[in-house]
């Protein structure tokens, strides 16, 4: 009972006037963002961070997370409709989408995605609301070193989930904790790696860093491509803009595959850095190899969209978990979202369940209502949202770029910072076209403050002795586990090689 005390206190915060409007942009500003071509999620919620500033901290929080909800759905309509995945965590779900498409049941193919995306939603919120106090709690008994451990853990995850080669992953890890150790130190006072100029003393911003790195980065990835994109007519030439919900009996059939599905992507959201991504192809994957109808994944079965889009959606309630009770980001656009927390003073932890409740209510209030608004939303709005698609891509590039560089300005009117962004931007195209993924350099710049702060702490508590890491229970084996994940695909790697180099 308690629980459902504190969760209508979120409720009756965000049913204000001005944050039921801000719920509500954020729901429309989420799709359009899914569906634009040449613009993804994470930049999206980027591009939003700035116009977050002169808001209240509860706003601000409510239009991001309503960005990150809708904009796990919004591509959902382009893949399905047109071929046309609106971000990586649509791949599989087009498999069977598209393919339901081209046999003439699009109507019916969006209503499955509506449903998994619903069904998806709320029982991720239930389990966030019901795990990230507990979560919490047992946090709150943490010193310094278990939150090193923690962070560490965190970074170590970002870096064996964030692409295929993990020398490339610990190069961009490696850059972020550099950018994040420019400046002034916080415990001794001494300068590092500004090299004399005045703006770098204060250190580089982690703002800058992601709207250079996704936004420009992204900008100048699609003008070299030459902006391909556009919408194709579908098979038959004329799209069916409309949604036909599955009969009662078909869902109740297919609750394994919704249950499989919406815990693996519970469970991989929650891991620090995987995001929806992972949790799409994990959880089509377990579908092809342990669903009933699995060898009918591919040919235009539902089941491989409710297991891509469940996942997909489950996994946003999951992210939210290490984020409000540790404040290490679950994925990408949580990332975002506790730049939005430091921005404004605050940051997520154990403490904020005490010191603001009622904000991390209205967080939880958020994420139930933004899972509502974005099925009221796709049912209603695909053919408006469709419509953008026929937006020019250099147009809609060359507002990125206006936004990106608006954005940077305003947050402490320096030109410097934008000379810093078209850096990180070039940077971010580069990572892009050499294959070097973009979250460790990101995430590296925001918790590498963190860690070390930490770090530092528990050496002037611990005098010096650097052995308290393992000789404490939960931080040795939270640190073990970051080990073993590091390792992990080193091993695998060695045994894939010695496997080809032996002689049959």
């Amino acid at each position: 009972m308690e629980v459902l005390t504190h969760l209508a206190g979120g409720f009756a915060a965000i049913l204000t006037p001005v944050n039921l409007l801000v719920l509500a942009i954020g729901l429309v500003l989420g799709m359009l963002v899914a569906v634009l071509p040449g613009l993804t999620l994470v930049m999206g919620v980027v591009l939003a961070l700035p116009f977050t500033y002169k808001m209240g901290v509860a706003p601000a929080l409510i239009l991001l997370t309503a960005m990150y909800i809708a904009g796990t759905y919004g591509g959902a309509i382009t893949a399905i409709l047109f071929r046309i995945p609106g971000e990586p965590m649509d791949v599989p779900l087009l498999w069977d989408g598209y393919e339901m498409t081209r046999q003439g049941r699009t109507a019916l193919a969006l209503g499955w995605s509506l449903v998994a995306a619903f069904v998806g939603g709320i029982v991720s919120a239930i389990v966030m609301v019901l795990l990230a106090r507990p979560v919490a709690s047992i946090a709150l008994s943490f010193s310094s070193p278990e939150f090193f451990a923690i962070v560490f853990f965190g970074l170590a995850s970002v870096v064996t989930l964030s692409g295929a080669s993990l020398v490339n992953s610990l190069i961009s890890l490696c850059l972020g904790l550099l950018v994040a150790s420019v400046g002034v130190d916080s415990i001794y006072g001494a300068e590092r790696f500004a090299f004399g100029v005045p703006f770098l003393l204060d250190g580089i911003e982690f703002l800058l860093v992601m709207v250079g790195a996704y936004g420009i980065g992204e900008v100048l990835t699609r003008m070299n491509a030459g902006f391909p994109g556009g919408a194709p007519a579908a098979p038959d030439g004329e799209p069916r803009f409309r949604t036909a919900f599955p009969r009662l009996s078909e869902i109740l059939a297919m609750k394994a595959t919704f249950a499989r599905a919406t815990i693996s992507g519970i469970f991989v959201g929650i891991v620090p850095g995987a995001g929806a991504t992972v949790s799409s192809f994990v959880a089509y994957g377990l579908e092809h190899q342990y669903g009933r109808n699995g060898r009918l994944l591919g040919t235009g079965a539902p089941e491989g969209i409710v297991a891509a889009k469940s996942a997909a959606t489950a996994s946003v309630g999951g992210a939210f978990v290490p984020l409000l009770a540790m404040g290490i980001p679950g994925s990408g656009a949580t990332a975002i979202i506790l730049a939005a927390f430091l921005l404004h003073g605050i940051q997520p932890g154990p403490q904020v369940f005490v010191s603001s409740p009622l904000l991390v209510n209205t967080v939880f209030a958020t994420v139930f209502a933004g899972v509502i608004g974005m099925c009221v939303l796709g049912y209603f709005a695909i053919r408006p949202l469709c419509k953008v698609l026929d937006a020019p891509e250099a147009i809609v590039s060359a507002f990125v770029v206006v936004f990106c560089f608006v954005g940077a300005f305003a947050q402490r009117n320096n030109v410097s910072d934008l000379y810093v962004i078209a850096i990180f931007g070039v940077l971010g195209y580069l990572f892009e076209r050499f294959r070097f993924p973009l979250a460790p350099l990101v995430l590296g710049t925001i918790l590498g403050p963190l860690a070390e702060g930490n770090f530092m702490t528990t050496m002037v508590s611990f005098d010096n002795d650097w052995t308290v890491f393992f000789t404490r229970p939960i931080s040795g084996s939270i640190l073990a586990l970051s080990a073993a994940g590091l390792l992990w695909p080193v091993a695998r790697a060695l045994r894939a090689r010695l496997r080809k180099e032996s002689p049959r």
